[in-house]
This record gives C-alpha cells, sequence and structure tokens, in this order.
C-alpha cells in the first residue's frame, strides 16, 4: 500500500489547520520584527525564520488542497501596517522569536505524534529540524549578549534520598520541605510566558484601535501580572531568583503596526497555550501550596479565554475549524 495515498485523518487535518493559523500569525509578527531591527546578527536569524515558513506554509496549502479542504486564510498583509514606529527593543525581538520558537517545538511534537501518513511524518520531522535549529541560534545569540535567562542553580547533595515524611506535600505556613527541581521546570518555564503575555499585552493595549479590545488586552495584562506574582513569591520564599520582566523593552509608541484581529488572537493563542503548561505543572507538583497556585491561575486563564471568544466571534475574526459531518442535518436534507 502506498503510504502517501491515505487519505488525512481528522487528527492530521486538524494540526495542519492550527500549524497554517498560528504559522501565520507569528510570521506577521516576525516580518515587522525584521523590518524594525538594527542588530545585524538578530535579524539575519529573523530573515531565516521567515524563510522557514515560507517555505513550511507552501508545503501546508498543498497537503490542505490535496484533500479538497479549503486553505484557512489566517493573518495576511492586511493584518500588518507597515512603516509603523518601532513598539519593541531589538532584544525583546529575539526574545520573543526563541518563546514562539519554544511554542513551535512543542506544537510539531504533538502534530508528529498524531500524524501517520509518511510525507506528513516527514513533513514534521523537518519542521521539528527547524524548530531545533532556531531554537539553538537563539539560545546562542541570547547568550552571547548576556540576555539569556537561566533557571535557578541548586547544589548536589552526596547521596540519593527518599521522601520520609507527609511533611513533603506541605507547603503552607513553612513547615514544608523547600521546592523540588522537578517543580522547578514548570514555575519558571510559566513565569517566563507569563512575562511574555504580559509585555505583549502592554504593547498591544497601547496600540490597540477600539475601547474593547483596548480593554481586553489591559485586563490580560493585570491576570499575566498575577500569574507572575504568585509563581515569583513561591520562588522568593526559598530564596531563588525569579525571571526579570521585560516591560521596558516596550517604547512608548501609540500608532500600530497590526490589526486588533491578530493583537487579540495572539494574547488568546498565548491564554490556551499557557493552560496546557500550568495543567503541566500541576501534574507535576507534589505541594499543596502549589497545586493551589495552578488550580487558581488555570481557573482565571479560563476567564480570560471565555472573553476573547465572545469578542473574537462578535467581530467575526475567528475563523471555523473543518467539523465532522453533522449526519441529522444530512437526513433531513434527503
Amino acid at each position: 500500500m502506498d503510504e502517501n495515498k491515505l487519505r488525512l485523518t481528522s487528527s492530521e487535518i486538524g494540526t495542519l489547520w492550527g500549524e497554517f493559523i498560528n504559522g501565520t500569525l507569528i510570521d506577521v509578527v516576525n516580518r515587522y520584527m525584521g523590518s524594525i531591527i538594527e542588530d545585524e546578527q538578530i535579524k539575519s536569524i529573523f530573515e531565516d525564520a521567515i524563510k522557514t515558513f515560507d517555505k513550511q506554509k507552501q508545503q501546508i496549502v498543498a497537503f490542505i488542497e490535496n484533500e479538497g479542504f479549503p486553505v484557512p486564510i489566517g493573518f495576511t498583509d492586511s493584518d500588518l501596517f507597515k512603516g509603523k514606529p518601532r513598539l519593541f527593543t531589538d532584544i525583546f525581538c529575539l526574545n520573543y522569536l526563541h518563546v514562539m520558537t519554544l511554542h513551535g517545538l512543542l506544537g510539531h511534537t504533538t502534530a508528529l505524534g498524531v500524524s501517520v501518513r509518511k510525507d506528513l511524518r516527514h513533513f514534521y520531522d523537518s519542521c521539528d529540524n527547524d524548530a531545533k535549529k532556531m531554537y539553538h541560534q537563539t539560545i546562542e545569540l541570547l547568550l552571547e549578549k548576556g540576555n539569556f535567562q537561566r533557571d535557578p542553580l541548586f547544589y548536589p547533595t552526596k547521596n540519593p534520598e527518599f521522601v520520609s515524611s507527609q511533611d513533603f506535600s506541605d507547603g503552607f505556613f513553612g513547615k514544608g520541605r523547600k521546592l523540588a527541581a522537578t517543580e522547578i521546570i514548570s514555575i519558571s518555564f510559566n513565569v517566563k510566558k507569563s512575562i511574555m503575555a504580559k509585555t505583549l499585552s502592554i504593547a498591544f493595549s497601547q496600540v490597540a484601535q477600539t475601547k474593547e479590545v483596548r480593554k481586553f488586552l489591559t485586563d490580560s495584562e493585570k491576570t499575566s501580572d498575577g500569574h507572575i506574582k504568585m509563581f515569583s513569591k513561591i520562588m522568593q520564599a526559598d530564596n531563588l531568583p525569579v525571571p526579570k520582566s521585560w516591560e521596558t523593552e516596550v517604547t512608548t509608541s501609540t500608532d500600530s503596526p497590526f490589526s486588533d484581529k491578530l493583537m487579540l488572537y495572539h494574547i488568546g493563542f498565548l491564554a490556551q497555550a499557557s493552560q496546557n503548561y500550568h495543567g503541566a505543572g500541576l501534574a507535576s507538583a507534589m505541594r499543596t501550596d502549589l497545586v493551589a497556585a495552578y488550580e487558581s491561575v488555570i481557573l482565571k486563564d479560563l476567564m480570560i479565554t471565555k472573553k476573547w471568544f465572545n469578542i473574537m466571534v462578535q467581530n467575526k475574526w475567528l475563523e471555523q475549524p473543518p467539523l465532522a459531518p453533522n449526519r441529522t442535518e444530512i437526513a433531513k436534507g434527503v
């Protein structure tokens, strides 16, 4: 059997659809950032990112069209207002590309995990390799420029140890133990993601054209700030450093380079993604205060996502993914 002649499954179509929508979103932002960046090393990496997605986009379109599905609209030149003043510093742009590359790596891995057809698996292998290359490039350049924020360092113990008390799970009132290295993974990762979401919310709220979108972005900023403070407090209680904020990497420009649709979708995308990361953190948490913290931020993210969904739908900005056939409606038409 020729595996490449198999019809794509609903999961495979769904991943391609998501790759197109999110990919075109990030591509528009990357093209804007590439146009304002002055540092030649950073600009070169953005040029590579733009070329890489252009290649991937053509392949995604071919997969979708060959299955007879309509190609999504996604985000286009109509969402980018060229020639606008600088909204971000070069270093923020590099940090942005690094964080979005992490999203890409995780997304490609998920897509590969549900792909069966050989040509699609090879496509996601290629996407994963491209993302890994970009991941290494962004880290190396951030390290070179002294702007990569490493996670807290621990000192080694002499021997392996076993949990010996119920206090291991107690994080309240100072009775429990210190944070475990396995818990730091998610805490540090989630703080960095919240810092990115807060910074983008601040920048976008300065340039949003409608009051409704501006209010949502302001609310999103407050939500992200609450997440940062909650997890930072937990880390600081154990005398651990927290990642620095990026608010000062946003200029005072009020002239938008992006459509409200793009900015609103971007923040919603980050809020939805954070639910996955917070869920992973909840699963790895072994201290009661961490469990409570993750449950709180997940609930707040759900509330933000609900508001986001309502605004997107009201403005007809939310594209509908392919749906399962409605057999009841089909039968009525017979």
